[in-house]
């Protein structure tokens, strides 16, 4: 997937290029896509939502736009490099820059739907059994998982210099023995709700995505 620049509409109508993901990897855009079918999966789950990732700036903009939902966001790393729009998140408090191999800076069940793109490809699975029991710790109704195709990932030296290190692209099913591992169940009620609002209109996933249930 090529770096795409975000140009939205209505309350944000003068945001351009806050986009910042290079090479031929990022589920963000991804996530941005499928809001609509999102919200046919979740209702009113979307009304308090955790967006975690790079490029999260993004994809909380388009989040905001959308009618009674409210949206944060964590970006993993660096955003010294980050465009005025993304820096007025940070300040607000909107959006917050944090290690996600650690603790997050939340209570139990603080947001209603957690989602995550592109930040657990970069992390082993020593850390992913920290990190995915913490994003769920943070959910109340669900947690969404978006995860880059091996074959679709051509390994970019920005990639490296902006995360530490290359992208681990696993398959669906080391992800699904994973989630299993940590006592993650998958969501089937939501995994259907989504998958039949995408396919109305006929939308081809770029990115897997895993819809998992929150911890009680």
């Amino acid at each position: 997937m090529n770096a795409v620049l975000v140009s939205s509409k209505g309350t944000f109508g003068s945001i351009k290029g806050i986009s910042r993901v290079e090479g031929d990897f990022s589920c963000a855009v991804e996530v941005q896509k499928t809001i609509p079918f999102l919200k046919k999966a979740y209702g009113d789950s979307m009304h308090k939502v955790l967006h975690v990732g790079p490029d999260t700036c993004s994809v909380v903009a388009r989040l905001l736009e959308e009618e009674d939902t409210q949206a944060w966001g964590i970006e993993p790393y660096d955003i010294e490099d980050a465009g005025h729009f993304c820096k007025k998140l940070v300040h607000k408090g909107i959006v917050r820059v944090a290690d996600i191999k650690f603790p997050l800076p939340y209570r139990a069940k603080s947001f209603s739907l957690v989602i995550v793109s592109d930040a657990l490809d970069y992390l082993s699975p020593r850390y992913l059994n920290r990190t995915l029991p913490e994003l769920a710790r943070v959910s109340s109704d669900g947690l969404v998982v978006f995860t880059g195709y091996p074959r679709h990932h051509k390994a970019k030296v920005a990639d490296k210099s902006r995360f530490g290190g290359l992208a681990k692209l696993r398959s669906s099913t080391w992800w699904v023995r994973f989630f299993v591992q940590t006592s993650l169940e998958e969501n089937e009620v939501a995994i259907k709700k989504f998958e039949l609002a995408a396919l109305k209109k006929s939308y081809v996933p770029s990115c897997q995505i895993f819809h998992l249930r929150s911890y009680h």
